[in-house]
């Protein structure tokens, strides 16, 4: 593989990343499925460079940075919708006192997103 070839694949794929990045926020599941069909072919492509000339050093610097942020943004959505499931699945009642002044737990679920009335 050329020099420039090598050069134009590694500007597609930041572009690609960037794009990826764009997509996650607007919830574009379907522009996004293509993106990572595109960079996985990329990435087997790019797979077989053996050596980057000095110039590409620095794109692979930033395909690195932007693929963090990736990393990053989707590493705290996910936390994010945890804690909110989280949140709907504990127990809406408080606890109530036995004969024995004791607490005990009512006997509601208390989920919020259970689905059923």
């Amino acid at each position: 593989m050329t020099d420039d070839k090598t050069h134009d694949y590694l500007i597609r794929l930041r572009n690609l990343i960037i794009q990826e990045r764009e997509y996650a926020k607007t919830l574009d599941l379907t522009a996004m499925a293509q993106i990572l069909h595109e960079k996985e072919e990329l990435m087997q492509i790019l797979a077989h460079v053996q050596t980057l000339e000095q110039a590409d050093k620095g794109i692979a610097a930033q395909i690195r940075h932007e693929n963090r942020r990736n990393a990053y943004l989707f590493k705290a959505t996910l936390g994010w919708i945890r804690n909110t499931m989280e949140f709907f699945g504990k127990q809406t009642t408080t606890s109530t006192y036995s004969a024995s002044a004791g607490t005990i737990s009512a006997p509601v679920n208390g989920r919020l997103l259970s689905g059923r009335i």
